[in-house]
């Protein structure tokens, strides 16, 4: 799977995940309301019975209409009757003898308050392992006023509250299902929206990678007259990185720092640069200003500034005894320990108008003995460990082939998608 369609997939999960919790939350919470209504419902319903009944102030007698209507409520699901008149007074109660445990259970819970006149208070408990309402609600005499209040302990069916609660879940279901199904039907209109903004961003990327090659191979060629350099230790560079566990983003700053590392050289006049000679210590320090000039360059463009660790810190050595800054150990940024190492072996395995290229073990032995202090030692082992096979591959490949390996590894590096870079007007050309 192509880098761009797993980061659109995994936004697009994030964001059906963040959609289900609220959607599923607010269902959920509807739903339970819901439950509650109907089950309130429920016991209004028990409770109408007393509707239109005029309620004495006082306690009636034990057979009065009032009294027999709230032991029937106690012989089917309610617990507990207490009925009150206008004036929040008790006028008759009755209990269940069928539910005695929670006879007892219910002496220590709270009385629920008096509701307006359209309202109604509830709660839900579990007593002695029983889903309990409790429920108060205002009773109306034939005129339509509050002539008491009916306040009963209803037994919740467990098959009632199980279907209640099953039609919640699948209408749950339904809901995310539809999130889903949505969210997977955004996909492709998303994909097909990025693929024009990517294969934009590509060619406006390429762009600046060509900017990029076509900077450092201008130096190369004045200092070696040809653009191998670049290639070969870019290449060096990226393979190193990877033994060393550098992460993508680190590698693509050191692809522009390898490219771009001498690009101060621009500013060095030939005859110092082309000398075919040891240079003098005044020559020497002229050289050594190349790196300056690389960095005062870089600061035109921040897309090139990515190439600055590399620019600016390529000559400086583990032991503080290198330029421009003196940086030793730790300080002198990881993608430079990389690149000091490859450029310098490059360097020895060239030709070069001063010098010939030495064989790969007199380079090795160079960088492993006869230069203590200069290279970080951990890196410098991965390097041993890695670089004599693909030294062989290198200097065996023609021209065009270590540029295309170069292709390859920026392709890797910087492309989200291959297939969108080769569709793109700018590759084509």
């Amino acid at each position: 799977m192509h880098e761009l369609h797993r980061q659109i997939l995994n936004r697009l999960l994030a964001a059906w995940v963040a959609i289900s919790l609220i959607v599923g939350g607010t269902v959920a919470y509807l739903g339970m309301s819901k439950i509650d209504d109907q089950l309130v419902a429920l016991a209004a319903d028990e409770s109408s019975r007393l509707s239109g009944i005029s309620l004495p102030l006082s306690k009636p007698s034990p057979d009065n209409t009032v009294n027999r209507i709230a032991a029937d409520f106690v012989r089917q699901h309610f617990v507990v009757v207490e009925i009150y008149n206008r004036n929040h007074d008790l006028i008759a109660e009755a209990r269940s003898s069928r539910f005695a445990a929670l006879e007892n259970e219910l002496v220590a819970v709270e009385k629920l308050p008096f509701p307006a006149a359209e309202g109604r208070n509830f709660t839900k408990r579990t007593l002695a392992g029983q889903s309990v309402l409790q429920v108060m609600l205002p009773l109306k005499d034939q005129a339509g006023n509050v002539s008491g209040y009916f306040e009963g302990f209803f037994i919740i069916d467990p098959a009632t509250l199980a279907r209640l609660r099953q039609d919640m879940v699948i209408t749950l279901g339904i809901v995310l299902c539809a999130v889903l199904l949505t969210t997977i039907a955004f996909y492709p209109v998303i994909l097909a929206l990025n693929r024009d903004v990517i294969r934009y961003s590509h060619d406006l990327l390429k762009g600046n990678i060509d900017l990029m090659e076509t900077l450092g191979s201008a130096v190369a060629q004045r200092d070696s007259n040809t653009s191998l350099h670049n290639y070969r230790v870019t290449i060096y560079s990226v393979r190193l990185a990877e033994a060393a566990g550098l992460d993508k983003e680190a590698i693509r700053q050191l692809i522009a720092g390898a490219f771009l590392h001498d690009i101060g050289k621009i500013g060095i006049s030939d005859t110092i640069l082309l000398k075919p000679a040891k240079l003098s210590v005044d020559e020497f320090s002229a050289m050594k200003k190349h790196v300056n000039f690389g960095v005062e360059l870089l600061k035109k463009s921040p897309w090139l500034q990515r190439a600055r660790d590399v620019v600016e810190c390529h000559h400086e050595r583990i032991d503080g005894s290198g330029y421009p800054a003196g940086l030793a150990g730790d300080a002198i940024p990881m993608r430079a320990r990389i690149f000091a190492i490859v450029d310098v072996f490059d360097a020895l395995t060239s030709q070069r108008p001063y010098k010939e290229a030495f064989p790969f073990e007199r380079a090795m032995s160079i960088l492993l003995t006869e230069s203590p202090g200069h290279f970080d030692l951990r890196l410098l082992a991965v390097f041993e460990s890695i670089i004599e096979p693909l030294f062989k591959e290198i200097t065996q490949s023609q021209p065009g082939q270590v540029e295309a390996r170069l292709s390859g590894l920026i392709d890797h590096y910087y492309y989200f998608d291959d297939k969108l870079r080769a569709e793109s007007p700018a590759a084509a050309g």
